[in-house]
């Protein structure tokens, strides 16, 4: 099966079981106050950065700044519902209410810092090559035909740009373990899980390179 056809089923199968499935987000009657909202995003910064570009400690932890709000809710999901095996964020994330996990998605939505960089530059030619035009022949589509010509991402689809390198290839060299647990009920990224498994290593080193020098 093509990876476009893979893909459009794959979607399909995700927006009828979003119907169905409980959303963190539906209730958005509540408010949350200004002081509550320090509280939690300080908390996050501990991890993330202090302005959500991202940290390197013992492991890379990524950048939240800029990102799509309605990424971040679904990602937040998938930790509680352990699509996303992760201890350290199903703790923080299945405490949230809906009213703030609204309000973190908007909040590192507004952020924008410069990316932290660090990547090798040798290669970014070849990273950005198969970012807008991907590879036919190993039947992986150009990264901005869903993460758009900036790399920032819409609506379900993740920004990319500023990303960390080191985590976005950490992310898809081990993308079978790092996401997508839960096969039966899978979300948006199931769609990587074939342009994953077809980029080489060499291949993701370099558009995860490229990327991570976005603004």
């Amino acid at each position: 099966m093509k990876v476009n056809a893979l893909a459009s089923a794959l979607l399909t199968a995700i927006l009828i079981a979003g119907f169905s499935a409980p959303s963190l987000a539906e209730d958005k009657s509540a408010s949350v106050s200004a002081q509550e909202l320090k509280a939690k995003t300080d908390y996050c910064k501990t991890c993330h950065g202090l302005s959500g570009q991202g940290f390197r400690g013992s492991l890379p932890m990524p950048r939240l700044a800029g990102q799509q709000p309605e990424y971040v809710s679904n990602q937040l999901q998938a930790f509680i519902d352990r699509r996303r095996t992760n201890p350290v964020m199903f703790n923080v994330s299945h405490v949230l209410t809906p009213a703030m996990l609204t309000a973190l998605s908007t909040y590192f939505k507004d952020l924008n810092p410069k990316p932290l960089g660090g990547a090798p530059r040798d290669s970014l030619a070849v990273g950005k090559k198969i970012y807008e035009e991907g590879i036919p022949a190993a039947e992986v589509p150009p990264c901005a035909s869903c993460h758009g010509p900036d790399a920032k991402g819409a609506d379900a689809f993740p920004r990319l740009a500023g990303q960390l390198h080191d985590y976005m290839t950490r992310k898809l060299t081990n993308w079978d373990k790092e996401r997508g647990q839960d096969k039966a009920n899978p979300d948006n990224s199931a769609i990587m899980q074939p342009i994953a498994h077809n980029l080489t290593e060499a291949q993701v080193k370099a558009v995860a390179a490229y990327l991570s020098y976005l603004e």
